[in-house]
């Protein structure tokens, strides 16, 4: 199901998907129309009544789908909560009603989120109570005008971070309602990055997460990034959790449970990451693949708090954001950088209060570690995790198939592979191209440090002159100004 968008009815978008380079592989062997022969789209929007589905193609649904995959929703944790009400949890009893009408209803998937227990210092493969009745924040979000809902959502949420997990918490429970109608399965990643394996190491489409980062850092325009380098940040790999689903869904297809299984998507118990493992590294995989578009030349540091980031950015990229940006309109161009970094900060002041939020999380498979909650990353306990349930159930060509198992993943190696990915598949910069970016990152490199040994200099005497110094009586400015600008 698709919905229109941008202009473009499901055919236009269809071609559109036919193009993704998410199919190169497949299409290396077969031609588009063998690949695509086997689907058939249908007009739709979880966001209106009966998912906006014509008769015709509702009774085509209901008459020939056995199994569905709900993964629709906002994911904009700015959102409001009129927008996330009526996307996951309006839009997820939708699809539970279309599933009832399913004549041969093998299993319903529905793609949850790791974070929808966010409020909890721990988190199972359990469904939570609710604390607030998902009827009265629908009667509300209908009753009270935009202005009164944005002002009352802060004690709507209660414990909940945002929006999301709050409506995507209600949504899982909205499946939980129709386990004894038909199998139904919950499958809850944590930070979905870009692909380990398939369809090549290092695709990706999302913007979210290392990615983004690694895109804007390779333009040279993103170079401080507030990480906790020694906690623990579960990203999981898109093709790991495309094989998560698929196997939740036929384990509740054959199995029928009688009630709603959850399966975390993560990776912290299993293969635990750290930035401290690759931070010395990620400037050299941003010079391996560097790009023909780059503005400055590219380096990511690492920074050790909010605080630290906000006063370092000030320096390193609102102030030549400005004069490049004023440079850029004086020629005629459009000027994007401070545009850039606003969106960068308005994503991080979401996520503020998180990122270096440390919880101790336990689990049977260790003994027990530290971990860190950022919104977007929770070390999870895995009770009865995917790679553990399904270890012994599946055949050793499934396994390999449809591995779940992400304890072989090297994290340094992965990230390379992301950088590449990035490049490619954000940048849109064929590898074809990659020598003469080399030649550029050189090129960069010099005009990098011209213009800090300009900025330097000019420092230096504008003390001298303020002080009445002389140049060489003043020099002692310089290694301080080193000092200073390696803080930063």
């Amino acid at each position: 199901m698709l919905r229109p968008k941008r202009g473009k009815d499901i055919a236009e978008r269809l071609e559109e998907i036919k193009k993704n380079q998410v199919f190169e592989v497949l299409l290396k062997d077969k031609s588009v129309e063998e690949v695509f022969s086997g689907v058939k789209v249908v007009a739709g929007d979880v966001g209106e009544e009966n998912l906006g589905l014509s008769p015709t193609d509702r009774k085509a649904v209901t008459g020939n789908v056995n199994v569905i995959f709900h993964s629709a929703a906002t994911l904009d944790f700015g959102d409001t909560l009129k927008a996330t009400v009526d996307i996951n949890l309006l839009g997820t009893r939708r699809v539970v009603q279309l599933a009832k009408e399913c004549s041969n209803l093998s299993a319903l998937v529905h793609v949850s989120s790791a974070y929808v227990n966010s409020y909890r210092l721990e988190a199972d493969e359990v469904i939570y109570p609710l604390k607030t009745n998902a009827e009265d924040i629908i009667a509300l979000v209908n009753k009270l005008s935009p202005e009164e809902l944005e002002e009352q959502t802060p004690s709507i949420l209660g414990d909940h971070p945002n929006t999301y997990t709050i409506t995507k918490h209600m949504a899982e429970h909205e499946v939980q309602k129709a386990e004894q109608l038909f199998p139904c399965t919950i499958v809850r990643p944590s930070m979905i990055v870009g692909a380990w394996k398939e369809p090549t190491p290092g695709w990706t489409i999302s913007k979210n997460g290392p990615q983004g980062f690694l895109m804007g850092a390779a333009k040279g325009v993103i170079r401080r990034l507030p990480v906790g380098k020694e906690l623990i940040y579960d990203y999981i790999p898109v093709d790991t959790v495309v094989n998560n689903l698929l196997t939740a869904g036929f384990y509740a297809g054959v199995m029928k449970p009688k009630t709603v299984t959850v399966f975390h998507s993560t990776s912290s118990t299993r293969n635990p990451f750290r930035w401290l493992s690759v931070e010395d590294k990620i400037n050299d995989y941003l010079h391996t693949f560097p790009l023909m578009s780059a503005v400055w030349y590219p380096h990511l540091k690492l920074l050790p708090s909010i605080a630290w980031y906000k006063i370092s950015t000030l320096f390193i990229h609102i102030f030549p954001a400005i004069i490049l940006d004023t440079v850029t309109k004086l020629s005629g161009g459009r000027p994007i950088l401070m545009k850039l970094h606003r969106n960068v900060n308005t994503s991080l002041a979401r996520l503020e209060k998180f990122i270096f939020y440390r919880v101790e999380i336990y689990s049977n498979e260790n003994d027990g570690f530290a971990g860190i909650f950022i919104a977007l990353n929770l070390v999870l306990d895995h009770s009865h995790s995917l790679c553990i349930f399904f270890k012994d159930w599946l055949s050793g060509d499934d396994k390999t198939d449809f591995n779940l198992d992400i304890s072989s993943l090297v994290w340094q190696e992965y990230f390379n592979d992301l950088t590449l990915g990035a490049r490619v598949y954000l940048n849109k910069e064929s590898v074809k191209n990659l020598s003469a970016a080399k030649t550029k990152d050189k090129i960069l490199y010099g005009v990098h440090i011209i213009w800090q040994v300009g900025i330097f200099s000019l420092i230096w005497y504008l003390f001298a002159c303020i002080t009445g110094m002389t140049m060489s009586s003043s020099m002692f400015v310089l290694p301080v100004l080193f000092i200073l600008y390696n803080l930063l």
